[in-house]
């Protein structure tokens, strides 16, 4: 019989035993869940709506929302925002931010992975969105003991010896001219940009090159700390796609991959023996070095590269701020 033919009452009995079948199926869920939940002795959570959870209650203001939340909920809350997996545990406390940054950091060492991170940072493969693991080990190790060690610091002393000294000239050719203001902001924005990028890639940039390489670098912060709305509700991913979020993640992404590979490639084609490395001399040592346990390959590479190219944009605000 065709669906058509069905008599009335018969479709009728159909969705009616359908409908009460997803019912029961809905609540049997929820039964569950809350029973797991009753187990566990969570710190408490302001009320939640349906769906959106606790994102109505961050407001403009998020970090004034929190902190108004804390003097209600306590040091300690829990926090659902849209249909994250996991739940969100805020601190307001420096007793126990000691206890999880410390006393059990390998718990808390994992981030959440947006998706910003995902297509910018070559699907979390850097020190900052990696999964707690041997990997992000070696690569802590790497920033700790090459990038950021005492001696890489004063090897690049004559870099910003020679900018900090342009900036003045610059400065002082202004002033000469009898300009009546002086742009430093531009300035000391310009001066942080290439010491970053002397010291990361080995030289700097000018005119339409500088740019982008500071545009992009300022949209790799930007689009890190944006709101993704796939992050929150999964299934409206497609609402990224129609606003077109996704399409300027990629296409940052696509500007700072095609400057990293040009970067290396034109150190692997110079081969220089100077004593003078900058960061991507010394990720394409260790990369050919098979004296380590640990493979570091070209999106590893990039990756730590994306994320010590962005520095230059949180220096620029800082001297902004000065």
């Amino acid at each position: 019989m065709a669906f058509k033919e069905w008599p009335y009452e018969q479709m009728k009995g159909v969705f009616t035993s359908l409908s009460f079948f997803i019912f029961l199926l809905f609540v049997f869920k929820l039964a569950r869940r809350t029973k797991s939940k009753s187990n566990m002795k969570l710190p408490p959570s302001p009320p939640k709506l349906p769906i959106i959870g606790n994102l109505h209650q961050l407001g403009t203001l998020p970090h004034r929302s929190l902190r108004d939340l804390s003097l209600k909920y306590g040091d300690m809350m829990m926090l659902q925002l849209g249909q994250m997996k996991n739940p969100t545990l805020v601190v307001s406390s420096a007793h126990v931010a000691m206890e999880i940054m410390k006393t059990h950091d390998i718990a808390f060492s994992n981030r959440p992975q947006n998706t910003a991170a995902k297509i910018l940072l070559y699907g979390c493969t850097d020190v900052g969105f990696e999964l707690y693991g041997e990997s992000w080990r070696q690569k802590r190790k790497i920033c700790v003991l090459q990038f950021l060690s005492m001696k890489m610091v004063q090897s690049f002393r004559v870099i910003r010896e020679e900018e900090v000294g342009e900036l003045v000239n610059k400065v002082r050719d202004v002033s000469y001219s009898g300009a009546r203001y002086v742009n430093l902001s531009e300035m000391l924005s310009s001066t942080s940009m290439n010491i970053v990028c002397k010291c990361v890639l080995g030289h700097k940039y000018w005119g339409d090159s500088y740019s982008r390489v500071k545009e992009s670098a300022r949209n790799v912060m930007i689009h890190l700390t944006a709101f993704t709305v796939r992050d929150y509700f999964p299934w409206l991913g497609l609402v990224d796609v129609v606003t077109g979020k996704i399409k300027k993640y990629k296409a940052t992404f696509k500007a700072l991959d095609d400057l990293f590979d040009q970067a290396i490639a034109q150190h692997l084609t110079a081969n220089t023996q100077s004593q003078k490395k900058d960061f991507v001399d010394i990720l394409l040592q260790l990369q050919r070095d098979t004296m380590h346990n640990f493979e570091l390959s070209k999106n590893d590479v990039k990756a730590l590269l994306m994320v010590y190219s962005s520095l230059s944009l949180n220096r620029y605000s800082t001297f902004t701020f000065l």
